[in-house]
This record gives structure tokens, sequence and C-alpha cells, in this order.
């Protein structure tokens, strides 16, 4: 597990062949502590949900896009699951290696059971860049979507687009 090292993530995309653009900044816990710094980084803004099922049994990586709030009721009904919430903070260390506010799609790296399924907004499927946070949430990295589709199939991770049920 590569837990809070972004050399040692760095070293496994560049042997996959993936680059990205880098930027440092302070710590973002959410995506409104960007909005308060006023960062400007390319490509989209991405909100990275922890969720599990009511039963603890099954653990879900749902992005999303940074200005979406997610009915989590209607989606649990949606995909047909016991009542979704978010997981905790020992269910994040434990199954992606990162704390609260470094979660992106790149930490399904230390996902090595494959025990998170991913779940993409199928509002995403046009955007080209993707900003993610890299274990740690004191850079973002800007992906290719194409990149991070051979990262998560080099992680063994297969990515189910769905659309995201938003509040109203």
């Amino acid at each position: 597990m590569i837990r809070n090292n972004p050399e040692a993530l760095a070293k496994q995309l560049a042997t996959l062949g993936i680059d990205y653009l880098n930027y440092n900044h302070p710590p973002l816990h959410t995506c409104s502590d960007a909005d308060e710094l006023g960062l400007v980084r390319e490509g989209t803004r991405l909100k990275n949900l922890f969720l599990r099922d009511n039963y603890g049994k099954r653990h879900f990586l749902f992005i999303i896009p940074a200005d979406k709030q997610v009915d989590l009721k209607a989606l649990s009904k949606a995909q047909g699951l016991s009542r979704l919430g978010f997981a905790s903070k020992e269910r994040l260390a434990k199954y992606l290696g990162v704390e609260q506010g470094c979660v992106s799609a790149l930490a399904l790296c230390n996902d090595s059971e494959q025990k998170v399924e991913l779940w993409l907004d199928s509002e995403l499927q046009s955007a080209m860049r993707w900003q993610c946070h890299p274990l740690v949430n004191t850079k973002t990295w800007v992906v290719t979507l194409d990149n991070l589709n051979h990262f998560w199939q080099s992680t063994g991770h297969s990515p189910r687009w769905l659309d995201c049920i938003s509040k109203t």
C-alpha cells in the first residue's frame, strides 16, 4: 500500500507511461477550500465520495462533478442497495489508504484486493482532464481520462458509469 506517498505513486504512473500536470498548494480538505484560496488549475474539478452500504460489506468510490450534491437515498434505491452512507475515516484508511480530504481516483492504487467499486457520474464522460489528489491534499495532479482508464485497468478496477441522482 502506498500511503501518503505521492513519490511512489509518481513512479507507478511513470511505469505505466502516464504523465500529468502537477500543482502544489496549501492543504485542501474540500472543494470549498479551493474556492476560498481562489486556485486556478486545469481540468475538471471533482468531488470524491467514499461510500459503504448499510451492512458495511460493499464499498464505493463515487466520483462526481464538484458542484453536484448526490441524493444517497435515491441512489441507493436506483442501485438496489441497502441504505448508502459515507464510510468512516477508519474504513477510508483500511480500503484506500488515505486520510479524509485526500481521496481521489488515484487512491485505488491502494485497493489491491479490489474491495472498492468505482462509480463515475456519467456527466464526466466528456471531461478529458481530471483533477486528482495524489494521496495527499497538498497537490493536485491533472490526469487525462484515457490515462485514468489505463491506471484503473492496472489496479484491477472497472469503472461503472452512473447517472448521479442530485438533491433538489
